[in-house]
């Protein structure tokens, strides 16, 4: 990348000596190359890991909106690759603020605070079938639940509802595309990328909340 001399300079020292940098200055030294190479222009897929009552979850944004929020249970490491095989290999952990403004919504809501997401998002790792499925799930209002066969009904397909629920079950947008509203029918929670008790517990803060 085209780094300004002093800039080059700085980050050349900080990584010639022998010793391993020490974790602070390491975080710092990534963090400079991040912003820089988002000011760049030379960052496709920006991410960071956020910390919520349920656990880390991985927060990516493209320019075009948010892109994926991947669930504790997932793997960072192949979401990532997932992520650069599908949108683009330059995926940098960096300062966005689409990502920037997905973590704000989602602490706001586990906290109670907020029960609508107001976030472009970019739906390109899912299409198709499976897309009007999510398109579905995310008009489900806070607080209250769909069947898997009500959500495959308003995608427009109402035998379905398996493919409705390999729809749900890949979910590139988990809690924003409120994935976790759809039940079986009768009530039965169904399945949940997060595990169940995620499910259970998301269902409890809105019920709640509500």
């Amino acid at each position: 990348m085209n780094a300004t001399p002093a800039g080059n300079e700085e980050i050349e020292r900080a990584l010639a000596g022998a010793a391993r940098p020490a974790p602070a200055e390491w975080e710092r030294i990534r963090g400079a190359l991040a912003q820089r190479a988002e000011a760049e222009g030379l960052v496709d897929v920006a991410y960071e890991l956020h910390e919520t009552p349920v656990g880390a979850l991985l927060v990516a944004a493209t320019a075009a909106g948010l892109v994926r929020v991947a669930l504790p249970a997932e793997r960072p490491d192949d979401v990532l690759d997932a992520i650069a095989g599908r949108v683009s290999a330059r995926v940098v952990r960096a300062p966005r603020a689409e990502v920037a403004q997905a973590r704000r919504q989602l602490d706001e809501y586990f906290s109670g605070a907020r029960r609508t997401f107001e976030l472009a998002l970019d739906w390109r790792l899912t299409s198709g079938f499976r897309r009007e499925v999510l398109h579905a799930t995310a008009r489900i209002p806070y607080g209250e639940t769909a069947s898997y066969r009500e959500v495959a009904t308003r995608a427009g397909r109402p035998a379905a509802v398996r493919a409705a629920g390999t729809a749900l079950a890949t979910n590139p947008l988990p809690i924003v595309v409120p994935c976790h509203r759809v039940l079986r029918t009768g009530g039965g929670l169904g399945g949940y990328l997060g595990g169940l008790e995620m499910k259970a517990r998301l269902l409890e803060l809105e019920g709640r909340a509500a």
